[in-house]
Formats: C-alpha cells, sequence, structure tokens
C-alpha cells in the first residue's frame, strides 16, 4: 500500500467522563515531572478537572496523590480525553505519534522548537487538532496581537526590540514568549521573523539595520518571565510589556486552551483562538 491509498485518520470528540451527572475532561501531561507539568495539574484539580496522569523520562513519582508518572505516552493518550506538553523538543515526536494513534488533541507549549518540529506538528495536524504556541498567558498573548497591531501601524523608522528575562534554570534563548512576541511584529510589518532578526550583539557590530526586530535575553534569580517590546524612533518611545508573577498564569492558560481544543476541528491553533482575536 502506498501513501495515496492510506485512508485519513478523522478527528472525533472524545467521549468525556460524567461524573454525577457533570462531563469532566480528563487531561493527560506530558513532562509531569517538570514545574509546568506539576503546575498545571495543580490548576486543573482545582477547577475540578479529572487527570488522566503523566508521562516523564523517568517515569517515577506521582503526578497528584494516588496518580502515577509513567513512561508510556501512548497508554495516556488512550486514556484523556486531551493532552498538555510541556516538556522537551526531542520529546515531541514520540507525543505527536502516541496522541495521533489515540486519536486525541494536544496543546504543545515546549519551548525550543525548531524548524523540523514545527514541520512535525504541521504534519500532524492534518489528523489532530493541535495547539501550540510559545506561550499559554492570556495575558502575553493578548500582549502579542497588541505588537502586532503597532508594528503594521508603525513604519520601520520606528525601531523594535525585545527584551526578556528568565529564572537561571532556563536552557533556551530567546525565550518561546520573546520570538512569539517577534513573530507578531513581524507579522504587522509583512515580513519574516527569520529575515530580520538581530540577536546576540556583541563587539563592533556596526549600526543597527533599518527593519530589524531585536532581541535581548537576561537571565538570573527565579523569574518566572518579563517581557518587553520597545517601539523606538527620533524623540519618542512606545514600551509595551507584561511581567510574569508566578508559573500559574501559564497552567491556567494551558488548561483553558486545552479544554477548546476539544471542541476543535482537525487542524493547527493558536492562543488567539482561545481569546477569540
Amino acid at each position: 500500500m502506498n501513501d495515496n491509498d492510506k485512508a485519513p485518520l478523522l478527528w472525533h470528540r472524545p467521549q468525556q467522563l460524567s461524573v454525577n451527572g457533570a462531563i469532566m475532561t480528563t487531561i493527560g501531561i506530558f513532562g509531569a515531572a517538570g514545574r509546568m507539568g506539576r503546575a498545571i495539574a495543580q490548576v486543573a484539580a482545582d477547577a475540578g478537572l479529572g487527570i488522566a496522569g503523566g508521562t516523564d523520562r523517568d517515569g517515577s513519582g506521582e503526578i497528584a496523590p494516588g496518580i502515577a508518572i509513567t513512561t508510556d505516552p501512548l497508554e495516556l493518550a488512550q486514556r484523556s480525553d486531551v493532552l498538555i506538553d510541556f516538556s522537551v523538543p526531542g520529546a515531541l515526536s514520540v507525543h505527536l505519534d502516541a496522541c495521533i494513534a489515540a486519536n486525541k488533541p494536544i496543546l504543545i507549549g515546549t519551548t525550543g522548537l525548531e524548524a523540523v518540529h514545527h514541520a512535525l506538528i504541521d504534519e500532524a495536524s492534518a489528523m489532530i487538532p493541535i495547539l501550540q504556541t510559545g506561550n499559554t498567558s492570556l495575558g502575553v498573548n493578548l500582549l502579542a496581537a497588541l505588537v502586532e497591531q503597532a508594528a503594521a501601524g508603525l513604519g520601520d523608522d520606528w525601531d523594535i526590540e525585545i527584551v526578556e528575562m528568565h529564572h537561571r534554570h532556563k536552557v533556551d534563548a530567546p525565550s518561546g514568549t520573546a520570538l512569539l512576541l517577534g513573530e507578531a511584529a513581524a507579522r504587522g510589518r509583512g515580513i519574516t521573523l527569520a529575515d530580520h532578526s538581530e540577536r546576540g550583539r556583541d563587539g563592533i557590530t556596526g549600526a543597527r539595520a533599518q527593519g530589524a526586530i531585536g532581541f535581548a535575553a537576561l537571565r538570573g534569580g527565579s523569574v518566572a518571565g518579563d517581557h518587553q517590546v520597545i517601539f523606538a524612533a527620533e524623540g519618542e518611545r512606545i514600551e509595551i510589556g507584561h511581567r510574569a508573577e508566578n508559573r500559574n498564569i501559564f497552567a491556567r492558560g494551558a488548561v483553558k486552551g486545552a479544554q477548546w481544543l476539544i471542541g476543535q476541528s482537525v487542524g493547527r491553533y493558536d492562543m488567539k483562538g482561545v481569546l477569540g482575536l
């Protein structure tokens, strides 16, 4: 059988659990032992949602009392209505395969993704609903919409700089949120970010290129996430930003996004749909 002979997988809405007559969404968490995984489990429990379980590299411990962390993504996907992934880029392919095999939607909040990962997401989104975002905070995604609007209204004589700061343990830079904001600015200007970004300035770099979108990454302490977008022109500046005071804002957004995703058809989505933007 060749690829053209294969019947496409058709997405269908999962059968959710009923508790005392009420429908309960059951969430599975990839990367359950990490900071975000545990925050998502707590927010989901507080919201009265079911937790199917979680997976992590070591497959040990519990994500919640009586709910073990395992190493089997497919088994978890089969027990879940929707999956949330805040793990590592190297695990994305396995997680997508599990969701496709179980015919379940997935929200991907993992950062540090490269072109090869986005290609995998595009391919998988032809079979299941996928929401991928560099930041699940509702406030950050509203900020991105404002950045896109500002970039569209201002000419390229306004320089755009994106400054972000995170805790000392973060391993990727610029942050996924900084890139999300950069993409928003690029969309507003009708350009591609890859062709207009400036990063890692050091030494004698020459004058700033007109129309460039610059990035600066700061690391230290326990900062959950600070982002500032600066539009600078001759004699004036516009500065808009967002400060995350704790990880619960990302967990709340992830849970809200996951619930929204269950009702969607096959395709690739971002947080703008969750916000109705």
